[in-house]
């Protein structure tokens, strides 16, 4: 299990030469070592929508009383924006399959601005909230929900820089090595999920 994840997270920062080393005589333990990263954080976010799906049916008024009301302007922009991002970086899996480096950068390059977009309206939310992380058992979950996941998105982010990093270097990347460029995007598709259903979970429901 350590083996794997060690995999999983050289392939994302990118070390194509040193996964694809002695392909032909070990199996490749990129795809698993992801999957079982996408398994254990699925898990982690699962028993956190669960806790706040039990509260929410145990209490008699959910949000609690004298909770105020959330804004959806924002969050729904936000939304707009994580998931537009999506289509996004998938177009930079399409250049660098056709070994269009430069257009590899430019999506990834957006992409990244549009998830820094997110994160810096999810600050500029929490910055106006009427409630803090201690008002209510709503408040709190919602803090926690939302943190944990404006966490994975700034992980995310850093995946996208170290790949736009690493394609500098001429040949890094290619049509036929570029495991660091779908295991980013596949990252980023996980927390846009991810956010599609927070977004259901706490501003709809």
């Amino acid at each position: 299990m350590q083996g794997s994840t060690i995999n999983s997270a050289d392939a994302a920062l990118g070390y194509e030469s040193a996964a694809t080393a002695g392909h032909e005589e070990h199996p490749d333990l990129r795809i698993f070592g992801l999957i079982c990263f996408f398994f254990a954080e699925a898990m982690i976010f699962a028993g956190l929508f669960l806790a706040y799906v039990t509260f929410r049916a145990v209490a008699p008024v959910w949000p609690p009383e004298g909770t105020p009301e959330r804004e959806l302007l924002l969050p729904g922009i936000n939304t707009i924006i994580l998931i537009s991002s999506s289509f996004v970086i998938h177009n930079a899996e399409g250049a660098i399959k056709k070994n269009d480096v430069n257009g590899l950068k430019l999506w990834f390059g957006l992409t990244a601005l549009m998830g820094a977009i997110f994160l810096a309206g999810q600050l500029y939310e929490y910055n106006h909230l009427e409630f803090g992380l201690k008002t209510n058992l709503y408040a709190s979950t919602f803090y926690v929900l939302t943190g944990f996941h404006g966490l994975h998105v700034f992980f995310g982010l850093l995946l996208i820089l170290a790949v736009l990093w690493r394609s500098r270097k001429p040949g890094h990347y290619s049509s036929e090595h570029h495991f660091g460029v779908e295991a980013a995007e596949l990252y980023w598709h996980f927390v846009d999920v991810i956010w599609i259903i927070l977004f259901v979970l706490l501003y709809l429901l």
